[in-house]
């Protein structure tokens, strides 16, 4: 169930002296499947856009498409669109108010009408979707560490069985580990079960690591929609408006720079590291042919 923008424009405060036009003309087809990256500097409309997805906020103009219907149109059913595209705020906080991490993920299956033992089921797969063990199931949810609660933020909408998942600056604040562990079961979710996740990051590292398309926000229009590896070639202009590319490209453009051989285009360590080892197996074997030449 595809989700489609089409001219959608968003301005706070339209009828006051200072409006802000925070989102401007944006055209963009979110497929099934696709693991996307949503990138841009602080004020660039990211967090705005993906709040018209799910239908939190309404187009100043334009129309957005969800399976077909237009989600703004007299009788749309904006319940079932928010079971099916589901939000994870940056702040799991925000997401978490019950007295257990169980009664948390199950309110949002509950208020489906579902019966209780569809709920529980629900519950306890999402949970375990998101890697979090059975000991912590019935603990206050604001006892736990800061990688916990967004999991159990994110378990709570996996209960809904959402087609989408926009994940709002989900590592915000985490350490590398916390960091890594959270994206990594993003990732096996997005593989086990097909659905389309929205990224939400200022990591390029991140982006660059998980996703399959990135789109690039500037001004509140899309800049850039494109591959990692495409949209990371013009560092340079992302540079000029507040964003960078991985830590690991600009690593291989300072070795290209210095003359080794090697491709600058790596986005991730692994890349690169391919790309570095490639590069000395090539050496090696320079140099076993120039010795073969001077034995003969």
């Amino acid at each position: 169930m595809p989700i489609i923008l089409d001219k959608v424009s968003h301005i706070y405060g339209e009828d006051t002296t200072m409006p802000v036009r925070a989102l401007d003309n944006v055209s963009l087809v979110l497929p099934d499947g696709q693991f996307i990256g949503l990138i841009g500097h602080t004020g660039s409309g990211k967090s705005t856009l993906v709040q018209h997805l799910n239908g939190l906020m309404k187009a100043t103009s334009g129309a957005i498409y969800f399976n077909g219907e237009d989600i703004d149109s007299d009788g749309f059913d904006r319940k079932m669109l928010r079971a099916r595209v589901g939000l994870v705020f940056q702040y799991p906080e925000h997401q978490l108010f019950e007295t257990d991490v169980f009664s948390d993920v199950c309110f949002g299956p509950k208020n489906l009408g579902l019966s209780k033992k569809e709920i529980d089921l629900r519950a306890y797969e999402a949970l375990k979707l998101v890697g979090l063990e059975d000991d912590y199931f019935y603990q206050s949810p604001f006892d736990l560490s800061g990688g916990q609660k967004r999991r159990v933020a994110i378990a709570g909408v996996l209960a809904m069985k959402p087609d989408v998942l926009i994940l709002d600056e989900p590592t915000a604040g985490l350490d590398p580990r916390g960091r890594d562990e959270i994206l990594d079961q993003i990732a096996r979710l997005k593989q086990e079960t097909g659905i389309t996740v929205v990224l939400v990051s200022h990591s390029m590292d991140d982006v660059a690591k998980y996703v399959d398309r990135i789109i690039v926000m500037n001004k509140g229009r899309v800049l850039y929609d494109d591959e990692p590896k495409e949209v990371f070639k013009r560092y340079r202009e992302l540079e000029a408006v507040g964003l960078a590319a991985p830590q690991v490209t600009y690593i291989m453009k300072a070795l290209r720079e210095k003359g080794y051989d090697v491709s600058d285009e790596a986005t991730t360590i692994g890349e690169a590291r391919e790309e570095i080892k490639n590069y000395f197996a090539r050496l090696v074997a320079a140099r076993k042919e120039r010795q073969g030449a001077e034995d003969a």
